[in-house]
């Protein structure tokens, strides 16, 4: 008669490449490649530009469902994720301001707020001890909390942001310009609410910010006396 042990079963460590090949870093992989493929069209293909680009934007909210799912959430995953989503952006606004020439400046201001807000965010997060730039308590900011929390509002939310650019995307080419149109008259409201966000988001950074750094003033003055 046989007997069997219960032998502990050993953890296999995870490496670096492991995460490195994560699913929804994958995902964030192949969002950069087909971002870089609507960059190289955009001035010779609307449907080819139109699908990488669209492509690239959903696909974002695919990586977090995958990282949920998986149990495989990384730090690189969302740093990847925000700056694939600003360069994606950033990428658009360049050939829109030479596309649209007259509206270069405040093109220019937008992709500012936009890069500057989300890089002071995560950084006053992460700071402030938080493990994801997403945690913000509502008692912090209602609107920042309904933005971050609710996926669903979010998704929406960033759609419209991008589907603002595109319509002006759209716009330049005379067979596509009352799409566009349509298109930037939908997406309007909620292209101003993400900059309202961006706004208030950047200002909670910095007085976290600064909050953080008045706390480190006293401390070490305290030590001082």
């Amino acid at each position: 008669m046989s007997t069997t042990t219960n032998q502990p079963i050993k953890h296999v460590p995870i490496t670096s490449r492991d995460i490195l090949w994560y699913i929804p870093n994958k995902i964030g992989y192949s969002r950069v490649i087909l971002a870089i493929i609507s960059f190289i069209t955009m001035p010779i293909s609307v449907e080819i530009t139109w699908f990488a680009y669209t492509a690239s934007c959903l696909l974002d909210a695919v990586d977090g469902t995958m990282a949920r799912k998986y149990n495989q959430t990384s730090r690189l995953g969302a740093v990847l994720d925000m700056v694939t989503d600003r360069s994606t952006t950033a990428g658009l606004i360049c050939f829109l301001c030479k596309v649209w020439p007259s509206m270069c400046v405040p093109l220019q201001v937008l992709l500012g707020i936009d890069i500057s807000s989300h890089y002071m965010h995560m950084y006053a997060t992460l700071s402030a001890g938080e493990n994801s730039h997403k945690n913000v308590s509502a008692e912090s900011s209602k609107l920042l909390h309904l933005y971050y929390t609710n996926r669903k509002f979010l998704f929406i939310i960033c759609f419209l942001h991008e589907m603002w650019y595109c319509a002006l995307y759209l716009m330049a080419f005379r067979r596509y310009y009352t799409i566009g149109y349509v298109c930037l008259i939908i997406s309007t409201p909620g292209f101003i609410f993400k900059q309202v966000t961006n706004i208030i988001q950047l200002i909670r950074a910095a007085l976290i910010l600064a909050d953080e750094d008045a706390a480190e003033v006293n401390k070490c003055t305290n030590k001082g006396e």
